[in-house]
């Protein structure tokens, strides 16, 4: 069972917890994952950020102007922290602001699960949407909308585990700079890197300079 929801600087007094999965044992590993969140490995940094680039790079109609992806480590202590309170909901755009603001998609699921199929389930919803048109049947599209939006080329996410909630496992990801403008498509459509202002690298632009 699992719940989506789509759209954080720390306040004074935010602590977030600074271990890594790959400094602890299993059993330290999962106290310290009772207690809040713990930030992705280097390993599951790789993983989000090249199965976002996947889908990216992907998209139909293809897209002339999609930026690559990388790993934001503020971004990703902004998503630590707010998934270490196990809230189940959007945190305040306020406290996603890194240089600029950021988005935000949420997965909430009951038993644990890959980065890798949370950020595929946040895809799947193109199913709902056409180009040009967005939702076509009213249902939600903005976690698809948000992976694959052109100019979101930063990446930071985070999970908990939240024993007390009906969904166990709270996982985070904060998109800079923010998509899902209204009444804008995701990206611009045309032949893969024809609006890249620097190079493409495997139909992603790896530069560029509104950014």
């Amino acid at each position: 069972m699992f719940w989506l929801g789509c759209e954080a600087r720390l306040g004074k007094g935010s602590v977030v917890p600074r271990w890594s999965i790959n400094e602890l044992t299993p059993s330290s590993w999962f106290q310290l994952l009772k207690k809040g969140a713990i930030r992705a490995t280097s390993a599951e940094q790789t993983e989000i950020v090249n199965k976002h680039n996947t889908l990216r790079r992907g998209v139909n109609p293809t897209a002339s102007n999609m930026m690559k992806m990388s790993w934001n480590k503020e971004a990703a202590a902004n998503a630590q922290a707010w998934a270490a309170t196990c809230s189940m909901q959007h945190s305040s755009s306020s406290s996603r602001e890194i240089t600029s603001g950021c988005g935000e998609n949420l997965y909430m699921s009951s038993s644990k699960n890959t980065w890798s199929n949370a950020i595929q389930t946040w895809y799947n919803e193109v199913k709902d949407y056409r180009y040009g048109v967005g939702s076509t049947n009213g249902g939600v599209v903005g976690h698809y909308t948000q992976v694959v939006w052109a100019k979101s080329n930063q990446v930071g996410c985070a999970m908990a585990y939240c024993p007390n909630s009906k969904y166990k496992y709270f996982y985070v990801c904060h998109y800079c700079p923010p998509g899902n403008y209204q009444y804008t498509n995701p990206y611009k459509s045309g032949p893969s890197c024809g609006d890249c202002s620097g190079a493409c690298d495997n139909k992603l632009c790896s530069k560029w300079k509104s950014i």
